[in-house]
């Protein structure tokens, strides 16, 4: 028989007496979960949905979307997760590029005019971050899923480990992003209740952490920013490990995070299309060497994503023996460590010189004032490219933010000009949209560099 991924709930080993599903204020037990996927997958057929067909779904983070795709599911339709924020246009968007019979939201299911019929086995629909283009849909099967979790898991757990009930895993980010999607079904499939964040709150965090004795959770860098910059969450306990997702974390604010509160910060590497495909272990966070050269990230996972929902190539990024472009930058260290540098495209040709934006952004969140920074490349007559700081936070002076980068950095490095900005443009996972900056610098009068 094919996998189904609501089998993670619905043959989770909680009795229908337990509780499985929290939030901050409501429990929902094993049982009740159960049912009420039940009735979302009635409904569904009810109205005419066939096995087959995409139903979107587009609600807050709650127990009732994770019962809900469950629901769709037990259908045996295909999920399109709809982030409850976005624009009718986007929403219309999605609606055609995948197809959608169905949209399910907070007031009930709604018939659409959508009548594509997916390949059996096809499970749900992610969304890539758009950093660097349109976002496309990507495809997912059930059982190719299904060996993902498996694999990490069994990469967390020895061999002859004794069967144990695992703590809650607890979702700190939405349910329409694959970081949602991915951890919940990690925690389902491992046994685990969940714990669900309605919004990223420093306190609520804290209070969820100490209330369910949360000791791992997952974090964007971000919300892990947010956290070191919070002053009245002071103790995190009895967290021990946190692993960083949907972009990369400075350096600094991982040890700013372990410094104030006790707790490793594990990185990982995954793509929409690929999954997790490097991980670090809680023993590879006490110890690790910081060493190798830079280059272009390939790697070869056992599964992959079906395709692309808009008819999108995927094969055109994979070479001959296999191996998948992810058009990430990263280097290998002597023990086999992969350090992630940041995008190929991000990377500023100044003159010959390489620029990568991480170092300078770092340096840059080094100013007392400065809340954020990102560096982008524009075009320049001469050099062909330069660099370019955008910050948030409290105004600084533009000579003494290039000071500042001229004392750690080597002088090609230094942006040519400085710009104070409201905020930086974000996905919904919290990556950096640097496109979306580049066409806001109209010159560079604001401070030279070097």
């Amino acid at each position: 028989m094919t996998a189904n991924l609501a089998s993670l709930l619905m043959d989770h080993p909680f009795a229908d007496d337990e509780d499985l599903l929290h939030t901050l204020e409501r429990s929902v037990t094993a049982g009740d979960a159960r049912a009420e996927a039940r009735a979302v997958a009635a409904g569904i057929a009810a109205a005419g949905v066939a096995p087959g067909q995409a139903v979107a779904l587009q609600l807050p983070n709650s127990t009732g979307a994770v019962t809900a795709m469950v629901g769709i599911w037990l259908a045996g339709c295909v999920f399109v997760p709809v982030n409850p924020r976005s624009p009718e246009q986007e929403v219309a968007r999605v609606l055609g590029v995948t197809g959608a019979a169905a949209e399910l939201t907070a007031s009930g299911l709604r018939r659409l005019d959508g009548d594509r019929t997916y390949a059996e086995g096809t499970g749900f629909v992610l969304w890539t971050s758009g950093t660097t283009g349109a976002p496309k849909a990507i495809l997912h099967r059930h059982d190719a899923y299904v060996e993902l979790l498996d694999r990490v898991l069994g990469s967390l757990r020895p061999p002859g480990d004794a069967p144990h009930r695992p703590t809650p895993n607890l979702i700190p980010v939405s349910l329409a992003l694959n970081a949602g999607i991915y951890n919940t079904l990690f925690g389902l499939r491992a046994g685990a209740a969940i714990v669900i964040m309605e919004r990223f709150e420093t306190a609520t965090f804290a209070e969820l952490v100490r209330r369910f004795a949360i000791r791992s959770t997952v974090l964007p860098p971000a919300a892990i920013t947010m956290l070191n910059d919070d002053q009245a969450v002071t103790d995190l306990a009895p967290l021990r490990y946190v692993r960083s997702i949907t972009a990369p974390l400075s350096p600094l604010q991982a040890r700013r995070f372990t410094d104030k509160f006790g707790a490793f910060v594990l990185n990982g590497y995954g793509q929409a299309e690929l999954g997790e495909v490097i991980g670090w272990t809680a023993g590879d966070a006490r110890s690790h060497p910081d060493a190798g050269g830079i280059g272009r990230l390939y790697v070869r996972p056992p599964n992959r994503a079906a395709g692309y929902a808009g008819g999108e190539d995927l094969d055109d990024r994979v070479d001959a023996d296999g191996f998948v472009d992810t058009g990430d930058l990263a280097r290998v260290d002597a023990e086999g460590f992969v350090w992630i540098e940041g995008r190929a495209g991000d990377v500023i040709n100044r003159g010959g010189n390489k620029v990568f934006p991480d170092d300078v952004e770092e340096v840059l969140r080094l100013v007392p004032e400065v809340d954020d920074a990102a560096v982008v490349g524009v075009p320049d007559d001469r050099l062909g490219e330069v660099p370019v700081a955008f910050v948030t936070g409290a105004p600084v002076g533009a000579s003494a933010l290039a000071a500042v980068c001229r004392e750690h950095l080597a002088p090609y490095k230094v942006p040519v000009a400085f710009h104070h900005v409201d905020a930086l443009p974000r996905n919904d996972a919290g990556k950096l949209l640097r496109r979306e900056l580049a066409g806001q610098h109209r010159g560079g009068d604001d401070a030279e560099g070097e």
